[in-house]
């Protein structure tokens, strides 16, 4: 899939945090995206997500290719354990999104265990059978 996405003049920006296991999710399935890019339809919002290692985007599908919202500078070398939060700066492209952030923050999570769920493993599996021990 190719997408060319544009920004608009940044309206402002401010420090929040992800809960791990929704960062540690984005970023064990990007690790499986052979592109570098892990596509995530938010379908209760009508978002589209786009992950890379740099950056969580998300394009509004009434403005098809526009950014309204990125997250960026994810501080994850900065936690001492995999279960904290992740510092973050969310930058936004639009005015008046705070509600819109509220609910990426809840919906996001939803939408990427979604696209775990559907993931299926292509590894086949072998039974190994051990011989019963003598009495």
């Amino acid at each position: 899939m190719e997408i060319t996405c544009y920004r608009s003049s940044e309206t402002s920006r401010e420090a929040r945090s992800l809960p791990a296991s929704t960062y540690n999710l984005a970023i064990t399935l990007l690790a499986r995206c052979a592109s570098g890019h892990l596509f995530v339809p938010i379908r209760s919002m009508q978002y589209l997500a786009i992950v890379n290692i740099e950056e969580f985007v998300f394009i509004d599908g009434e403005r098809k290719c526009w950014i309204d919202i990125a997250w960026q500078d994810f501080q994850s070398k900065m936690r001492t354990s995999l279960d904290q939060p992740v510092a973050y700066k969310a930058v936004y492209y639009r005015e008046k999104q705070a509600v819109i952030i509220s609910r990426l923050q809840r919906e996001f999570p939803v939408a990427l265990r979604a696209l775990a769920d559907k993931e299926t493993l292509n590894n086949s599996a072998r039974i190994i059978k051990f011989p019963k021990p003598v009495a």
